[in-house]
């Protein structure tokens, strides 16, 4: 039999571990060696294979199901794949025959159901590093954020201590950039005069090249420099020191205002893109429009209403006003009061302990379970082997067993790996409901109310002026325990929200 050998390491590796190619080439010529196997083709690539779309590894596809070979070499599974499409891919060749055999050095397989099967279940392990990889980001950002550090590059005139990990003023650029701030505050100067100081004092592109416009832009307009972190849409309070005072940063702004103020005569109306149209699918424009007056004085309008570009609709416009009103009442309903977070905090420990005990309980049993079925095959094996059962008897009860053992194992992996899954997701729903009371009572916030109005529901449609989301299943929740979401809750009362998600014990 032919095999291919294919060896891969993504240039964005997470995992150090991982071999290099040519440590992977090596390894994969030993094992050849070792296991007596015919390799005509090595195929390397350094792409990630998080994404379908790599060439190499369509070009060996294309290989196996020409016939030039039979079989495929890799170091491990999650060489091959981590993304569902290409892992599924693989398991057809195998189900189709045109792929025999595969084999890793540091992974056992064999052309069969179960093998098949255990080949699936890595396929879906590395496509699960991958998307909890992103999480566990995500979640380090987010307890970053909390404490008031800033989870990536610090920005012009501060540097990222590796020691500390935190982020300190760079003495020598922090002064730089201060007086590009107090130069554009003075007026007169624009963002490519200010590009080419900075070029002069030494601070450029990687490429040696002023700084962008867009860059110099971003930066005046970065309230990092006065305290403020803003992340995905959201404000954290910063705990890093800062040498640009609120007062030259606020003459900034109004200095960025002017230059950057639209020369055209658009609108830019707060709410457009949050509905559809509930009778024809529609998308919900907005439109200006200005009444005037006999005695010389004007008014103006603004009014969301059908694009009808679907098929015939009859349905009317609503005013901005009414939008913004029914949109607060929206965000208000699915609100939590204050108090919840401290006392989710207590309900939650406790219930890490309460699952900590059980999760050992539930592990004993399991375990327990497996010693018993090991003794089964060894036993039903000893019965074949002394042929006191047929063979066909053999094989049924040895896959029956065998399932039971992986459906098992499975168990156990599951309790060791995911704890109290829903735990940081619960979190961020207490988070999220108590910045819903905050938002829905404030005014001319329309970025932050359009940006957690989809926080808490999807499908937006306006429908006979009456404005409907489709609520996510905690905020529906909150949404129906009406005014007793919003007062002063008791311990107890966490379980009237907490139940309906995930057991709930006293």
């Amino acid at each position: 039999m032919k095999y291919i050998a294919y060896c891969r390491k993504s240039t964005d590796e997470k995992d150090k571990q991982v071999l290099s190619i040519e440590a992977q080439i090596e390894d994969l010529k030993e094992f050849a060696k070792r296991e007596h196997l015919e390799i005509v083709d090595f195929i390397t690539e350094a792409k990630t294979a998080k994404t379908p779309g790599r060439e190499q590894f369509e070009l060996l596809l294309g290989k196996i199901e020409k016939g030039e070979a039979q079989g495929i070499v890799s170091w491990h599974p999650d060489r091959l794949a981590r993304n569902s499409i290409d892992g599924g891919k693989i398991i057809y060749l195998l189900d189709t025959g045109k792929l025999l055999d595969l084999k890793f050095p540091s992974f056992w397989f064999e052309n069969t159901p179960q093998g098949k099967f255990m080949l699936n279940i890595a396929f879906g392990q590395s496509k699960y590093y991958v998307d909890n990889l992103s999480e566990n980001v995500k979640r380090g950002n987010r307890q970053k954020l909390r404490r008031g550090e800033w989870p990536s590059k610090a920005p012009y005139g501060y540097i990222n201590n590796q020691q500390t990990r935190k982020i300190d003023i760079d003495p020598k650029t922090s002064k730089i950039i201060k007086k590009a701030f107090e130069l554009f505050s003075e007026g007169g100067r624009s963002y490519t005069d200010i590009s080419l100081f900075l070029s002069k004092m030494g601070l450029r592109k990687a490429n040696s090249k002023p700084l962008h416009v867009n860059q110099i832009s971003r930066t005046f307009k970065n309230r990092f420099y006065i305290g403020i972190l803003k992340y995905a849409g959201e404000y954290y309070k910063a705990t890093h020191k800062t040498f640009i005072s609120k007062e030259l940063f606020e003459r900034v702004q109004r200095h960025v205002e002017r230059i950057e103020k639209p020369r055209n005569k658009g609108h830019n109306f707060p709410f457009t893109g949050v509905a559809r149209c509930g009778e024809c699918g529609s998308a919900i424009t907005a439109e200006q429009h200005t009444k005037k007056y006999k005695n010389g004085s004007s008014q103006t309008f603004v009014y969301y209403r059908c694009t009808k570009k679907l098929k015939i609709c009859f349905q009317k416009y609503l005013p901005q006003g009414e939008f913004e009103t029914q949109l607060r009442k929206i965000v208000r309903d699915c609100a939590l009061h204050k108090d919840y977070r401290q006392i989710f905090e207590d309900w939650a420990e406790k219930e890490l302990e309460k699952e900590k005990l059980n999760s050992e309980e539930n592990l004993k049993t399991l375990e327990g379970e497996l010693i018993q079925l090991d003794e089964k095959l060894n036993r039903l094996l000893d019965a074949y082997l002394d042929q006191v059962i047929e063979p066909n008897v053999y094989k049924t009860k040895k896959n029956e067993l065998f399932e039971e053992k992986l459906r098992i194992q499975e168990e156990i992996s599951k309790i060791k790996n995911d704890g109290l899954s829903w735990l940081e997701p619960m979190r961020e729903i207490i988070d999220s409901s108590i910045t819903c009371y905050k938002t829905a009572r404030a005014k001319n916030n329309y970025d932050e109310l359009k940006f957690i109005s989809k926080t808490v529901g999807s499908n937006y449609y306006l429908l006979d002026r009456r404005l409907s989301p489709v609520l996510k299943t905690e905020f529906k929740i909150l949404a129906a325990m009406g005014d007793a979401a919003r007062r002063t809750p008791s311990k107890s009362a966490i379980s009237l929200f907490v139940s309906p998600l995930v057991p709930y014990t006293d």
